[in-house]
């Protein structure tokens, strides 16, 4: 339940102040945020085989959204971010599919 208020504070705080992203840091979100969805698909996946652990769920959330930002930030000093950013994107697509399809396997049992 705890989450859930939580989730609705957020979504109504971002409403209400409608924050904005600063213009050098715009090229990042896209990639935190694929990087954050793929440790939440699979803290769900590890939590549907009982083997979730808060501490590795939060260590793995934290570490894919800075390594993530640091490699696209490196691939902008190098002058490939683009390059870069769309190879973060495939392999971090590849994981939330894959876990995601175990999610399926699991629940449909198929």
């Amino acid at each position: 339940m705890i989450q859930v208020i939580g989730i609705v504070v957020g979504v109504v705080a971002g409403l209400l102040l409608q924050p904005t992203v600063p213009l050098w840091l715009q090229p990042y979100v896209p990639i935190a945020i694929v990087a954050a969805l793929d440790a939440v698909v699979g803290g769900v996946r590890a939590l549907g085989e009982k083997r979730f652990d808060d501490r590795v769920f939060v260590i793995s959330f934290v570490s894919n959204v800075v390594i993530a930002a640091a490699m696209v930030f490196l691939g902008d000093q190098l002058g490939v971010g683009s390059q870069l950013s769309t190879g973060v994107i495939v392999v971090l697509g590849i994981r939330i599919f894959a876990n995601a399809a175990a999610i399926r396997r699991r629940i449909f049992h198929a």
